[in-house]
């Protein structure tokens, strides 16, 4: 399952932190994020699903 949330993380970030941890700190903080560039909303979402 973690690997089907890592693909949708690379696809679409927020969606794969959304998954992962509901509707949290950290999926607001991974639209934020995303808003401000692709990249950094991509490395925080792996990192999220990577830690749990």
């Amino acid at each position: 399952m973690d690997l089907v949330r890592i693909i949708v993380a690379i696809l679409l970030p927020p969606l794969g932190v959304f998954l992962q941890v509901g509707l949290g700190k950290h999926f607001w903080l991974n639209i934020l994020l995303t808003l401000l560039g692709y990249i950094p909303g991509i490395v925080h979402a792996v990192y999220i699903i990577a830690k749990r």
